[in-house]
């Protein structure tokens, strides 16, 4: 007699996620993973895009192309998915502020395939609150944004029914230092000020339809049982609220529906070849419990601390999805962990925590209330910061960085060619195409579509259908964004630096105070930062802790929060009489934009004021930036922010000698 074998599952969609350089370029990567064996399409847009500039845009320069694929206008769109069929595709678009337009421009291209709106598939990531706290690619205020939100939900249940219009993004929050009750608590406060949102604007019967549209975009951190409790967490309080508050009495409109990334924060630019091991791990936390198991999974690649992965690192990772869903067994039984009296006491400890944190907010007057306030910011602040003292203090141990550093050689980062480069003539060859695409078109059908726009924002009507009018005559993203900011004007989110908590303790810290009033005396005044995000990377969080701890350290601290042009950094550096800056990018745009707050400082008669940077930034541009009068550069292997801070100080000092 031989075993049965169960009957298997179908697996969830296989992503990874892609797109940089050009529409062109990033069409043969999609193609080529497809071919693979990947199963969905997951779009990364470039900053420009995610932020509504176009490619020629002076916030743009040094950003274009760089952390994923420029699209200004419908020629971009139809060259991205070319020999794509839209109607067979399932695709993921990691996009924000501007996702009503992102989703008109590919409705728009699907159209001119000859593809039914009613046919496409995938999701719009479409959390503005999140961009707030953690990530930063906004573009208008709280309340405009939640109604362009509506407005996507609103079209597309009725329009594109297999679409996904919002997904609620925690991955970023965890990132930014969220602990598992905050990234429960912040996404479920996010969610509830969605559908309270939308909730008077559609017909009360159709309202459990739109519920069941609404998804989630997770992250898994090492710590993979508390991460899979976490889950198992989110779906039940999501039932919770969609029952309890909503009255939705349908079951499966009540499911917790999500995708997610495994953490990116945890990889390690020291030992790299272990994050292999760190993202198998991370991976399990959303696929072994099948009652709370991922609908959707993209693992970064393994050298993703390194810089842009290739396409054989990219292959990796999907390799890694395919092997966990065809050869092991994880597909053929129920969930394992039903019944497990250890899970269900992490999974309660969890749901406690994120109600008290839900009612908080809730008694705030909700999550836009929260933002505004600051509160949620700050306390993703000062939880970081807790975070990283840990990896400080040795309390919270990662192996190779601190702890486990001595290291062979590796094989796998050896010579040039172990990341993928954008070429640097990537830009300038976008902004031509732009240039011959404006020059193409019609021009009175762009302006009669623009005016179209500016009146259904004025007058509150549903921007969807005059956004795709758009997208077919040939608006660009930078004309739609700029349309709506005319309406809508723009926003600038509380940076949380000013009322997060951070005093730190031990001898370090004690001993670089005792130098800033040290060094501070010789100067006359104390000694003043600026801690400055050029360009448009929102990923604020090195800064912040940056800002925070040198305020800890004693020094007095500038941090504006981000996206300033060189020249704003600069000029601000010249008004507050700063005695170092200091510049955080990690979005690739390092070398253009490091090196043109250099020259900016020298002209502007500061060039004896010393100029630090981190980020992402590899060997060789290192040696370029430090050429070019860069004092110092950080990067991840740098996780000990007191010493840093001792640096700078020396640095000042020097800096105040030569002077």
């Amino acid at each position: 007699m031989t075993d049965k074998t169960p009957a298997r599952e179908k697996p969830w969609l296989f992503r990874t996620y892609s797109g940089h350089s050009s529409a062109a370029e990033s069409n043969k990567l999609f193609r080529t993973n497809l071919g693979k064996g990947q199963t969905g399409l997951s779009i990364a847009f470039d900053l420009p895009t995610q932020t509504g500039y176009d490619s020629d845009h002076v916030l743009a320069r040094g950003e274009v192309g760089k952390v994923g694929v420029p699209v200004c206008h419908i020629g971009d769109m139809q060259t991205l998915f070319q020999d794509i069929p839209l109607e067979k595709m399932n695709t993921s678009m990691t996009i924000n502020a501007p996702a009503a337009w992102l989703l008109s421009l590919y409705i728009a291209t699907a159209e001119k395939q000859g593809a039914a709106r009613q046919s496409l598939n995938g999701t719009t990531q479409n959390d503005i609150i999140k961009e707030y706290l953690s990530r930063g690619t906004y573009i208008f205020g709280p309340q405009p944004s939640l109604r362009l939100t509506s407005d996507v939900i609103a079209f597309t249940y009725r329009e594109v029914p297999k679409w996904n219009p919002m997904n609620v993004c925690s991955y970023h929050l965890q990132e930014a230092g969220a602990t598992p009750q905050q990234e429960l608590a912040f996404a479920l406060a996010t969610a509830i000020a969605v559908l309270d949102t939308v909730r008077p604007t559609v017909p009360a019967e159709d309202f459990p339809v739109v519920v069941s549209r609404i998804s989630f975009f997770v992250n898994a951190g090492i710590r993979f049982v508390t991460e899979l409790c976490k889950m198992r967490s989110f779906t039940y309080l999501w039932d919770e609220i969609c029952r309890e508050r909503y009255g939705i009495t349908d079951e499966k409109a009540r499911r917790f529906r999500y995708g997610v990334q495994v953490n990116s924060l945890g990889l390690t630019e020291p030992q790299p070849e272990n994050n292999v091991y760190r993202i198998l791990l991370e991976m399990l936390a959303v696929v072994l419990s099948k009652d709370a198991r991922a609908r959707a999974v993209q693992l970064p690649a393994w050298n993703e601390a390194l810089g842009l992965p290739r396409p054989w690192d990219q292959q990796w990772s999907l390799r890694l999805q395919q092997i966990m869903a065809y050869e092991t067994d994880l597909l053929e039984y129920g969930d394992i962990f039903n019944g497990s009296v250890e899970i269900a006491r992490k999974v309660d400890e969890l749901m406690a925590g994120a109600r008290d944190e839900l009612a908080r907010i809730d008694g705030m007057g909700g999550a836009v209330a929260a933002v505004e306030s600051s509160y949620m910011k700050q306390k993703l602040v000062e939880s970081n910061a807790r975070r990283i003292a840990g990896i400080e203090s040795g309390e919270q141990i990662v192996v190779g960085v601190n702890k486990w550093t001595e290291t062979e050689p590796s094989p796998l980062t050896g010579g040039d060619g172990s990341i993928l480069t954008v070429d640097p003539k990537a830009e300038q060859e976008q902004i031509e195409r732009l240039k011959a695409f404006k020059a193409s078109r019609d021009g009175a059908a762009v302006e009669k579509a623009l005016a179209e726009l500016r009146s259904a924002a004025q007058e509150g009507r549903n921007v969807m259908e005059p956004s795709i009018a758009a997208a077919h005559a040939g608006v660009t993203t930078g004309e739609w964004s700029q349309t709506l900011r005319e309406v809508f004007g723009e926003y600038r989110a509380p940076t949380g630096v000013s009322r997060a908590a951070a005093n730190s303790q031990g001898e370090k810290i004690v001993a670089v105070r005792a130098r800033v009033e040290e060094v501070s005396a010789k100067l006359g005044r104390r000694i003043k930062m600026l801690v400055g995000k050029p360009g448009l990377d929102g990923h604020s969080n090195g800064a912040e802790q940056i800002a925070v701890r040198a305020r800890d350290a004693g020094m007095e601290v500038v941090y504006e929060g981000i996206r300033l042009t060189p020249a704003q950094i600069v000029n601000a550096a010249l008004e507050e009489g700063v005695h170092v800056v200091g510049l955080s990018i990690l979005s690739g745009s390092h070398v253009p934009l490091v090196t043109e707050v250099l020259e900016r400082m020298r002209a502007a008669g500061l060039g004896d004021v010393p100029v630090v940077a981190g980020g992402i930034i590899p060997a060789e541009d290192e040696k370029t930036l430090l050429a070019a009068g860069c004092a110092r550069i950080y990067t991840p292997k740098d996780y000990d922010i007191t010493a840093i801070m001792g640096d700078i100080v020396a640095l000042v000092e020097g800096s105040s000698k030569a002077a």
